[in-house]
Formats: structure tokens, C-alpha cells, sequence
């Protein structure tokens, strides 16, 4: 495929619109195009997978090593690859540039497409420009201007023109129809936002005008091919995956090793009556149970099923979203009583808050002898969550996250209750196979 990375100077700097509509654009020109995502994120993925057709892709060089993003980027098929970046261009997992949108795109050897929103700047955005050109060797091939009046774009063209030694693609006018609300955790998803495809067409035929999309696709580049070893053996395995509004955080990659170790069946928490009849394991993944808990929570008979069945020894894996629904339910601050009620299979509540309670990469050690995982497994993973649980279950688990000056952040997680273990980390298989094998109790 012939792929291009979007990248910008910092978050909010326009990535995901322009994204979204180049993909949308290009995909009008006949072009089947694949999405893929630097760094952990869920929701934009599932915006790309919205306006392509295709199922987007996560390249987490924390999470999934250099072998599993080549091998996730190999996965893809199309005519075109858009790849979007993380935070801004060289902002990482600390203060250098290691695992950076920067560090993805050496490592695959891809050209990089800078979106930038100024606002009061002339030279002192050219000086910006020259200053990201000049700190690595990144691959940096044009400039996109963002959010911006026809008349400020000439302006600005003729002062890169003239101070930087870069091309001016084009710009994305200045229009309210554009925006995507946000959240606590970020953007929307897409599947709650009713008129995406219009902002996107709109999007897309607004770069149609003002966006040299010929100039634009002569920068992208043919990608190399890479070695794939990410399998694992079929065990005939029946495996129940929660996937609905209120949970959809899945990496592609983790449902399709679970799909070569069996047969994958999805269902909605909120709208089905019960888990699937006979499965042998049960993955609830993360999204916004918090969002829905008036659905979740009436809907008893999913409830007490799950409860069942992980009483009855179900092996069963949660993370984040997935642990708190698996508590008795949400308890407001200061509040005695629970508000809405979950599952009950561990004893205590969640609890959301205004701020973020653990944010960013961390590694996970099991540190308590358990019956489900191996002490002294340790897994890369990553948290983004403005709540916490209080159950009344054991941490078996010390994460670790490095600080700037050195130092090390640790508290504890993961809760391990007859066969389900439940953590907030969110994890990558691609990041430890054997992590896999043992939740799942091969």
C-alpha cells in the first residue's frame, strides 16, 4: 500500500478531522483506504473504520513492540494507507520521543503530512515549522493548515513559502458543522453521533477544494512488507465477547487472536437477555458502561446471567469498563447507596470522579499467587479512566509507570475472583501472547 502519516504539533490540532475527511476523499476517487492509529486510542479508530469500510488499526510500539506493529500494519489491505497520529508529532511515552507518532513512523519508514492550527501567527509559525523539521530526521514532506479564513491561509502560504523549506498542501476553512463533541474520555464515539456522514462529506468536499489532493497523494509512499508471527493454535474454544454502545474498546488484533482460537460470538449487554448458551470464556472489554448504566442496569436478566455463570467458574477476562460492571454497582461520592446496579459478582462499587485517576502507559506484575495467572507475569498496558472501585477482593497486581524525573509511580490493581481476573489496564495481546493462554486456560 502506499501509505502517509497525519501528524500534528499537538493534540486538539486537527488530526482526527483531517483525517477523517482525506480519507473520505480519497475513498470518493475510487480508492479503497485503511486507517490505522498511533498510540493506544479507541474512538478514532472506530471513526476511521466508520467512513472507510474497513476496520482500522492500532500501531502501539509500547503495547505491541516493533514486530507487532509491523505485524498489525501488514494486516491491512488497500490502495491507500492513512495512518493518524498521537499528541503531537514527537510526544511520546516521557520526555523523549520513544514511542512517539515520530518513533512509528521510522520504524515503517513513512512519510509524514503536518496538520497545524494557527491562530495570531505569521513568522513565529514558520519558526515552529523549521523547529520540528530540525529536531529529528522525521520525514516531514507538507503542510496542512487547519481551522483557518481563506485570507489567513494566502498569508500564511506566501510566509512558509518564503522561511520554510516545505510545501503548502492546502488548508480545512474555518466551519462549525465540523466539530466533534467530546467527553470525559475523549471524543463521541461514531456510532452516537447521527449526522457523522454528513460532517464528513462536508469535510471531504470542503479539502476537495481547498486541499491539492493530486500534490498530496504523489508525498505518500509504497510501505514494506512485514513478517506477521502474531498466531496462536485453534482450541475449539466458544468465546462470548461484550460488544454494544457501552462496550466497544477492542483492539482488532485481540479479537482476531481469540478468532484463531475459536469461535467468537458478540452480544449486547444492554439489549440481549443473556450470555450465549455453551461458551467456554468471556471478554468484557472497556467503553462507557457509566454512559448507559440506566440500560445496563435494568436489564436484569443479562446481569444475573453473567453473575451466574462467573459464579459457576466461567473463565472470563475485564478491563476498565468491564471491572466496573462487574462491581455492585455505582455509588456517587459522599453517598451511601448505590445509584444503579451491575453485575454483583465482586463485592464493592465504582465511583466516577472529575479527574483522571491513572493516565498513560504502565506495566502490570503479578504479585499474589492466584488460580488464574502466573506470579511475576508482567504485561504492558495502558490506563485512561476518571473512576475507581472499591471491592473487597484481594490486588493481585503492582503497576509501575516511570516518571520524568526518574522516579517510579506504583499502586495496585486486578482483582481475581474464581476464574475472572479484572483490571482497569487496558492490554494489547500482541504484547504477550502467554498472557492470552493463560486467561483463557489453555
Amino acid at each position: 500500500m502506499r501509505s502517509i502519516v497525519i501528524a500534528s504539533n499537538s493534540s486538539g490540532g486537527g488530526k482526527t478531522t483531517v483525517t477523517l475527511g482525506i480519507m473520505k476523499a480519497l475513498k470518493n476517487r475510487g480508492y479503497e483506504v485503511q486507517g490505522y492509529k498511533v498510540g493506544p486510542d479507541y474512538i478514532d479508530p472506530a471513526f476511521h473504520t466508520k467512513i472507510t469500510g474497513k476496520d482500522s488499526r492500532n500501531l502501539d510500539l509500547y503495547l505491541m513492540g516493533e514486530d507487532g506493529i509491523k505485524a498489525s500494519f501488514s494486516r491491512g489491505n488497500g490502495d491507500i494507507a492513512v495512518v493518524e497520529g498521537v499528541m503531537g508529532l514527537y510526544d511520546g511515552k516521557g520526555i523523549d520521543t520513544e514511542y512517539s507518532t515520530y518513533h512509528v513512523s521510522k520504524v515503517l519508514d513513512l512519510p509524514i503530512i503536518l496538520v497545524l492550527s494557527p491562530k495570531a501567527q505569521v513568522a513565529t509559525l514558520c519558526a515552529e515549522i523549521n523547529g520540528m523539521v530540525n529536531f529529528k530526521d522525521a520525514n516531514i514532506k507538507g503542510i496542512i493548515l487547519n481551522n483557518i479564513t481563506e485570507n489567513y491561509y494566502k498569508l500564511l502560504k506566501a510566509a512558509i513559502k518564503a522561511n520554510c523549506n516545505l510545501a503548502v498542501l492546502g488548508f480545512l476553512p474555518k466551519d462549525e458543522s465540523l466539530s466533534l463533541k467530546s467527553r470525559h474520555l475523549g471524543l463521541i464515539q461514531s456510532s452516537e453521533i447521527e449526522n457523522l456522514e454528513e460532517k464528513i462529506d462536508i469535510c471531504a468536499g470542503l479539502l476537495e477544494k481547498h486541499l491539492d489532493i493530486d500534490l498530496l497523494l504523489k508525498q505518500f509512499k509504497e510501505s514494506g512488507k512485514y513478517v506477521d508471527e502474531f498466531h496462536v493454535e485453534n482450541k475449539g474454544k466458544r468465546i462470548a465477547v461484550a460488544y454494544d454502545r457501552a462496550f466497544s474498546f477492542y483492539y482488532k488484533e485481540n479479537l482476531e487472536i481469540l478468532k484463531e482460537i475459536g469461535e467468537v460470538i458478540y452480544f449486547s449487554p444492554i439489549v440481549d437477555k443473556e450470555l450465549p448458551s455453551n461458551i467456554d470464556f468471556l471478554y468484557l472489554g472497556g467503553g462507557y458502561p457509566e454512559v448507559f448504566k440506566k440500560e445496563l442496569s435494568e436489564n436484569t436478566s443479562m446481569l444475573k446471567s453473567i453473575k451466574k455463570a462467573l459464579d459457576n467458574g466461567l473463565h472470563c477476562y475485564a478491563e476498565c469498563g468491564g471491572l466496573m460492571y462487574l462491581t455492585q454497582g455505582e455509588k456517587l461520592q459522599g453517598e451511601e447507596q448505590i445509584s444503579h446496579n451491575t453485575v454483583g459478582f465482586y463485592s464493592g462499587y465504582y465511583t466516577l470522579t472529575k479527574k483522571l485517576q491513572n493516565f498513560g502507559y504502565a506495566q502490570i506484575k503479578v504479585e499474589i499467587e492466584n488460580d488464574v495467572m502466573p506470579k511475576n507475569m508482567r504485561i504492558n498496558c495502558h490506563e485512561f479512566h476518571k473512576s475507581f472501585v472499591n471491592l473487597t477482593e484481594e490486588k493481585i497486581c503492582k503497576l509501575s509507570k516511570e516518571v520524568y524525573d526518574g522516579s517510579q509511580k506504583n499502586w495496585l490493581c486486578g482483582y481475581v475472583k474464581k476464574n475472572t481476573i479484572a483490571v482497569y489496564g487496558h492490554v494489547h495481546f500482541f504484547g504477550n501472547l502467554q498472557w492470552v493462554k493463560e486467561i483463557l486456560n489453555q
